[in-house]
């Protein structure tokens, strides 16, 4: 089995060939470059470097949202313009879940927190059960006191990790009640070798869609919706 991984859900930018036993290659950069410029270059680099046919690849797997609305369709559109030119199905993997990945071994609480801007973090809670990751608490988009307060309601220890940690480290530290730690530098944001680590065991369970199928998750509306929204409701009043 060979998955090519997508991931532009966030600021960084990362394409990987993965299989059933090991990252085959990786290719990633956290650097404020638009993606549409970045992401297929990237897969086609790695695809090069490991001597790998994309007719080879099995399935196309995508970091699935929340994240950058831009990024989001950007990895969405990839993902699917190369499935439906493959014939390859898709392997959509939320992205927090995919971040969650990046830790492994531990049996604390496992937070990981993206910026949603508005003062709202992107999050969901984890915990491995017989070395399987398992959802806690599911993706939501709220304000960064919400999940401390969660948390601190659980009562037990805490990896935080994701783009919203530098941004929201010092608020956590006033204000948790339980041990917490944060995932170091390396480990802290999207990477699509652990995306492939998680779409291999997707499509082993055969939790795949075709490309027709495939939708990011935004889990809440863009700004353009929400200002046009607020347009319409200033009509009605």
């Amino acid at each position: 089995m060979k998955i090519l991984a997508l991931e532009s859900s966030g600021l960084v930018a990362s394409a990987a060939v993965v299989s059933e036993d090991k990252v085959i290659g990786e290719y990633s950069t956290n650097f404020r470059k638009t993606h549409s410029q970045t992401l297929l270059p990237m897969a086609d680099a790695v695809l090069k470097m490991t001597d790998t046919d994309i007719r080879e690849i099995d399935a196309i797997a995508v970091s699935g949202g929340p994240g950058s609305f831009t990024g989001l369709r950007i990895g969405s559109a990839t993902a699917k313009g190369l499935g439906l030119a493959l014939d390859k199905p898709i392997v959509n993997v939320p992205t927090l879940e995919a971040l969650a990945w990046n830790i492994f071994g531990t049996d604390a609480l496992i937070c990981p927190i993206m910026d949603a801007r508005r003062n709202q973090v992107y999050t969901a809670v984890f915990e491995y059960q017989d070395d399987r990751l398992k959802a806690v608490s599911p993706q939501e988009a709220v304000p960064i006191e919400t999940i401390v307060e969660k948390l601190n309601a659980y009562g037990r220890r805490v990896v935080f990790l994701g783009d919203g940690v530098p941004v929201f480290r010092d608020k956590i530290q006033e204000i948790i009640k339980v041990p917490c730690s944060f995932a170091p530098i390396n480990l802290c944001v999207q990477r699509a070798g652990t995306l492939g680590a998680a779409a291999v065991q997707y499509y082993r369970e055969g939790r795949v869609e075709t490309a027709d199928e495939h939708h990011p998750d935004y889990l809440r509306p863009s700004q353009a919706e929400r200002e046009r929204a607020e347009r319409e409701k200033g009509k009605k009043a």
